[in-house]
C-alpha cells in the first residue's frame, strides 16, 4: 500500500512538473512572437505618428538599402523611425531582457528573493562614474565620455565588492552582500558631493540617476547587442546550474559542482549585463526584480524555464513603459521613474498575495 501511495506521489510531481513545462514553452513561444510585435507597435507611436505598414517600409528600404520603398513619405519620418527610434527600441529591449535575466540570476545565487541586478552595488558606480563624466562635462568643460565612464567604474565597484568579500569568510552570498552595501554607501557619498559641486549644473546628473531611454543612438544599441546578447545566451543555456546553486553550498557540492566558481561566474555574468544597462542608461528599477517574482509564482520556479521567460518578459514590460512616456504628456519623463511608481505597488500585490512562501 505505500508503495503505492509512493509511486502515485511521485507521478503526481511528474505530472504537475510537464505541466509547468508545457505552460511555460507555450508562454515563451507567446512572448517571442509578442515581441517583435511590441517593437514595431512602439515604432510607429510618438509626437510623429506612423502606421505600421509605413514603419515596415522604412525598416525594409533601410536595412536593403532601398530608398524607394519609402520614397512618397512625408519628410522626416523615415529619420523618425531609422534614426532616433530604432536604436532607442532596440536600447530598450536589450535592457528589458538584460535585467530581467539578471534579476532571475542574483536571486537565485544570492538564495534571496528580494534581490535584484543593483544588490551588489555594480549600480552605484556606474552611477557615480556617469555623473563624474557628467560633471566634467558641465562644469570643467573636459568632454569626458559618460558610458565608458560608467562601465569603467562598474569595472571597479565589482572587483572591490569580490575583494571585500574574497578577504571576509570567504566567497558566501552574506559577505557579497555585505561588500555590495559597503562599496555603494561609499560611491553613494560621491554621487552626492558631486551634485553639491554641480550646483545649478545639477539636473543633467539627477536626469540621468532617473534612468532614461531618450537620446539613445546607434551606438548605444551596437554596445548593448554585442554584450547583452551573447551574455544572455550563456544565462540561458547554463541555467540549470543555477537550480543547483539554490540548493545552498553543500547541497550543490554533493551533487559535484564547484559552488564558489559557479557562484562567482554567476555573480560576474549578471554584474557585467547590469554594468552596461546602467551606463547606458541609468538605473531602471523594478524590472529586475518584480519580473522573476511575476513569472516564478505564476509558471514556475525551475531557473532553466524562469530565465528565458524573464529576459522576454523585461524586454516586452520596458519596450511598453518607454512607448507610454512618450506619449504621457508634452514633456518626456524618464522610463526609470515609471517602472518604479508601477512596479513598487505591484510588487507590494504579490509580496502580500504570497503566504508562507506560496501563492495564495
Amino acid at each position: 500500500m505505500g508503495t503505492v501511495i509512493r509511486k502515485t506521489a511521485g507521478g503526481g510531481a511528474l505530472s504537475l512538473y510537464r505541466e509547468k513545462r508545457r505552460k511555460a514553452r507555450a508562454l515563451t513561444a507567446f512572448l517571442a512572437a509578442a515581441l517583435p510585435a511590441a517593437a514595431l507597435l512602439s515604432l510607429g507611436q510618438g509626437v510623429m505618428g506612423v502606421p505600421p505598414d509605413w514603419t515596415v517600409r522604412i525598416v525594409a528600404g533601410k536595412i536593403a538599402g532601398i530608398p524607394s520603398l519609402y520614397a512618397g513619405f512625408p519628410a522626416g519620418a523615415a529619420a523618425v523611425i531609422w534614426e532616433i527610434r530604432l536604436p532607442r527600441i532596440i536600447c530598450g529591449l536589450c535592457i528589458g531582457a538584460a535585467l530581467g535575466a539578471s534579476g532571475v540570476i542574483f536571486q537565485a545565487i544570492l538564495q534571496n528573493q528580494l534581490a535584484d541586478p543593483y544588490t551588489v552595488g555594480v549600480s552605484s558606480g556606474a552611477s557615480f562614474g556617469a555623473s563624474l563624466a557628467i560633471f566634467c562635462n558641465t562644469v570643467l568643460a573636459w568632454h569626458l565620455p559618460i558610458t565608458p565612464a560608467a562601465l569603467a567604474f562598474a569595472g571597479l565597484t565589482l572587483a572591490a565588492v569580490i575583494f571585500i568579500a574574497e578577504r571576509g569568510n570567504g566567497f558566501q552570498t552574506t559577505n557579497l552582500i555585505m561588500a555590495g552595501i559597503i562599496v555603494s554607501a561609499f560611491f553613494q557619498a560621491g554621487l552626492s558631493f558631486l551634485k553639491m559641486l554641480s550646483g545649478e549644473n545639477v539636473s543633467a546628473i539627477v536626469f540621468w540617476l532617473m534612468g532614461s531611454l531618450a537620446g539613445r543612438d546607434w551606438k548605444d544599441a551596437a554596445l548593448l547587442a554585442f554584450t547583452l546578447i551573447p551574455a544572455l545566451t550563456l544565462a540561458v543555456v547554463f541555467s540549470g546550474s543555477l537550480n543547483i546553486l539554490s540548493l545552498g553550498e553543500r547541497e550543490a557540492q554533493s551533487l559535484g559542482m564547484n559552488a564558489k566558481r559557479t557562484r562567482f561566474l554567476f555573480l560576474l555574468l549578471g554584474a557585467c549585463m547590469t554594468a552596461v544597462c546602467v551606463s547606458v542608461a541609468g538605473i531602471i528599477g523594478f524590472v529586475g526584480l518584480v519580473v522573476p517574482h511575476l513569472l516564478r509564482f505564476s509558471v514556475s520556479s525551475d531557473n532553466r524555464l524562469l530565465t528565458p521567460l524573464a529576459a522576454l518578459l523585461g524586454a516586452i514590460l520596458l519596450s511598453a513603459a518607454d512607448m507610454a512616456v512618450r506619449l504621457i504628456g508634452t514633456g518626456e519623463i524618464p522610463v526609470g521613474v515609471l517602472t518604479t511608481l508601477l512596479g513598487g505597488p505591484f510588487f507590494i500585490w504579490v509580496f502580500m498575495k504570497r503566504k508562507n512562501g506560496e501563492r495564495v
